[in-house]
This record gives structure tokens, C-alpha cells and sequence, in this order.
């Protein structure tokens, strides 16, 4: 059995007696799967943390903006607000946990990965489809949100299933690169026009605001297992915790501005996405500004599940380091499919926007935050004394199991909220019909 030696980013760890980790060697995970190499023909660790940030937000940050306002009007502008910023923070604790765990396992490349080594294959298999169908989704929300950006600039000129087709004819070209280094300067333009977009939204409200709209004092933001796929191409892993900081800090404090603008303006008659509240002529050029966003973060969703795919397939072989006929082939044929389940979803499922509430429910509020608790748990254990250690440790013992706990409420309460709100909408019949324009 291979094991780790007992030390964390070079130096040894405090407590000498620490167990060893039994690492599964039939897993194939005994070393970094982006290991640099300067005879590779493709090099993968060419991110700054900076970077990192800013694909990051590119991808995160644009569907939290279009749905919060409408959040509002449910549970009111203090709770809202409260939720936002405890989420944020609880977000940053858990990116910590997650930072610390792929640290200490450089190995890890995927959710499936770290599921491995805590609970075995059956873990790594179920958590491997949950990433990789969490991204899939992921393509398809963006291509509805691009589809809905091109049908407010036409007027509604053009049947919706061709918006989405051409949508993602833009998505599979921009999830074509191998490497992330590649859409680097995308995602600058990405997360700078949904900025944009958020400002010029807010101003449209607030110069034209709804009379006699009623508010709601009293009555999520998302962190999810892109993260690792985002970062293992860092050219340091120990900066994550910079880019997990610099998305938290972004994220919240945007998300809190513009849902509480937003809604103080239209006030409980907020959509969602918001930008449909806004008049026709505000509409039409905030979702000009933002559709950059949309179909660069679709692409990089598919980017995202296609390299998971990929490097399943191939891991540590030539078709991961070289340019192979293979390795190329295999490439574009997981980004094309990646695209065309993301609109075949779009366009063939009537529910699909309440399907991916259901799987954001069972995945990413694992994904987000009930796993870092089994990572605290598990590597400490594992690394700083058994039950001894984590016996010496209650406070971080304590927030861990919290943190488990309330992974699986999310994911309960979330998952029951999809689940009756698609139920809903079959009883009410407002649910669409499938290739229907």
C-alpha cells in the first residue's frame, strides 16, 4: 500500500505520531494529475490565483444576481440580507476546509477524487456523476439565460429553440481550448461585463421606479465543486485561498448591493431573472452587457465537465500531456456532447429550470458545504492523531459536524422545495411543451 509521508506543503507536521493515510493504489491517484513537466507539450498549471478569481466569478456570480431580488420579496430585506452575508462567510470557511484537503492530497483533480479516498469507489462514482452532471446543468441554465438575453435584444423575433441551438454553437467553440490559461482573458472581459451589467441594471431601476410597489423588511450565494476543477490548473495550489477570498468578498458584497437596489425599486413584483423587471429599453442593454457572461460561462461549464470526463479516461497518460490525434478527438467529442445534453435539456425538458434546482439541492449544497466537513474530519484523523486528534480539536470537531448538518438540511429542505414547486406547476399548467417555441 502507498501512503503519504506526514507532511503538508513541505514541512513536517507537528504531531510525529500522526496515522499514515492507506492510499488506494488501484485508484490510479498517486501523484498530481496536472504533474508539471517542461516536456509536456501542454502545460496545465498556468493560472495565477488572480485569474482563478476572475474565472470564478465569471461562472458563479451571474446567476445569483439574476435570481436574489425575487428572494427578497419572500423572506424579506433584513432576513435576505442576513442569509447572504452568514452564507458568504460560511461559504469562505468551507472553501478553507476544501483548500486545506487538496492541499494535503495533491492528487485530487475531482468531488469523485476526494470522495474516493474518505469512502471508497462507490463514493467516488456517485459524487464524479454529481459533479459532472452539476456542470452539464450548469451549460444548460446559462444557454436559457443567453437564449432570454437574445430574445429581449430581438423583440422575440426568433423561435426560442434556435436562440438556444445558436447559443450553443458559441459555447462549444469557447469549450474548446485544453487549457484554462486559454479563456484567462475571457474571463476578465466576462467578470467585468456582468459588473457592468449589475451597475447599469441598478441605475435602470432606480430611474425608473415602480409606483406604489410594496416591500418586505422581514417575512444562495454558491461555492460549489468547480472550484477544484477551476483551481488545479494553478500555478501555485497554495493561493487558492487568495481566489476563494477574492470570490467570497466579490460575490457577497455584490449580490447584497444589487438584490437590496433592485428590490427597493420594483419592490414584490420583481421577476426572475430580475432583468426582466427592468423597462424594455434598460432591459435590452442589460442583457446586451451581460450575454458575454452567458455564453462564456456556459463554456466554461462544458469545459469544466468535458476535462472531468476526459481525465478520467485518460489520467497520466500521454493524451492528458501531448497533442494526440486520440487525445483531441476524444476532446471535442465530450465538449460537442457536453453542448447538445445541455440544449436538449434546455429545449426538450419543460421542467428543466426546476430540475436544476433539484440537482443544485442533491449536489452542490454537498458540494458547497457538507463535504468540508468530512474533509476536516477525515484529514485530521488521518493526520494529527486519530480520535485523540479530533478529541483535542472541539471547536473545530463542533463546526465540522455543523457544517454536515447543515449540508444535509440544504439538501433536504432544497431538494423537497424543487420537488413541490415542479408539482406546482404541472397542477397550475405553466409548464411548457417540449421543442415548443
Amino acid at each position: 500500500m502507498a501512503s503519504h509521508s506526514g507532511s503538508k506543503y513541505g514541512q513536517p507536521y507537528a504531531d510525529d505520531n500522526a496515522p499514515i493515510i492507506a492510499e488506494k493504489q488501484d485508484s490510479g491517484m498517486s501523484k498530481d494529475v496536472f504533474v508539471e513537466d517542461k516536456a509536456h507539450q501542454i502545460q496545465y498549471k498556468t493560472l495565477s490565483w488572480q485569474f482563478v478569481s476572475l474565472l470564478m466569478i465569471a461562472e458563479i456570480v451571474s446567476n445569483g444576481m439574476l435570481s436574489l431580488p425575487s428572494a427578497l420579496a419572500v423572506v424579506g430585506i433584513v432576513p435576505a440580507l442576513i442569509l447572504i452575508v452568514f452564507l458568504g462567510i460560511f461559504g469562505l470557511y468551507t472553501a478553507k476546509l476544501l483548500v486545506d484537503f487538496k492541499l494535503n492530497h495533491l492528487d485530487v483533480h475531482t468531488m469523485g477524487d476526494a470522495g474516493y479516498i474518505m469512502f471508497g469507489p462507490v463514493a467516488r462514482e456517485l459524487l464524479a456523476f454529481g459533479t459532472v452532471a452539476f456542470a452539464i446543468f450548469g451549460t444548460g441554465s446559462e444557454l436559457l439565460s443567453s437564449q432570454q438575453a437574445l430574445s429581449t435584444l430581438s423583440n422575440q423575433g426568433m423561435c426560442s429553440m434556435y436562440l438556444v441551438i445558436i447559443s450553443g454553437a458559441v459555447c462549444f467553440l469557447i469549450s474548446l481550448p485544453r487549457t484554462l490559461d486559454r479563456l484567462a482573458w475571457m474571463g476578465l472581459l466576462s467578470a467585468a461585463v456582468i459588473t457592468l451589467a449589475g451597475f447599469v441594471a441598478m441605475i435602470g431601476a432606480g430611474a425608473n421606479p415602480v409606483p406604489g410597489r410594496s416591500l418586505t423588511v422581514a417575512a444562495s450565494s454558491n461555492f460549489y465543486d468547480a472550484f477544484l476543477a477551476v483551481t488545479n490548473p494553478m500555478q501555485r495550489p497554495q493561493d487558492a485561498m487568495k481566489a476563494a477570498w477574492c470570490l467570497q468578498v466579490f460575490a457577497t458584497v455584490f449580490y447584497a448591493v444589487f438584490s437590496i437596489v433592485i428590490y427597493a425599486y420594483i419592490g414584490n413584483t420583481v421577476q426572475s431573472p430580475a432583468l426582466f423587471s427592468l423597462p424594455p429599453a434598460w432591459a435590452k442593454a442589460t442583457f446586451g452587457i451581460a450575454l458575454a457572461n452567458f455564453l462564456f460561462s456556459s463554456g466554461l461549464y462544458t469545459h469544466t465537465a468535458a476535462k472531468l470526463v476526459f481525465v478520467r479516461i485518460f489520467r497520466h497518460s500521454e493524451h492528458v500531456y501531448s497533442h494526440t490525434v486520440l487525445g483531441w478527438t476524444v476532446w471535442i467529442m465530450l465538449c460537442f456532447a457536453g453542448t447538445a445534453v445541455a440544449a436538449v435539456l434546455a429545449i426538450a425538458v419543460p421542467i428543466f429550470s426546476y430540475l436544476i434546482g433539484i440537482t443544485a439541492s442533491l449536489f452542490a449544497a454537498w458540494y458547497t458545504y457538507g463535504l468540508a466537513g468530512f474533509f476536516w474530519l477525515h484529514d485530521v484523523y488521518h493526520l494529527k492523531g486519530g480520535m485523540d486528534g479530533i478529541r483535542r480539536r472541539p471547536i473545530g470537531t463542533t463546526l465540522a459536524v455543523l457544517t454536515i448538518l447543515s449540508g444535509a438540511f440544504i439538501c433536504a429542505a432544497g431538494t423537497y422545495v424543487s420537488v413541490k414547486l415542479t408539482v406546482e406547476a404541472y397542477a397550475n399548467g405553466t409548464v411548457g411543451r417540449p421543442f415548443f417555441c
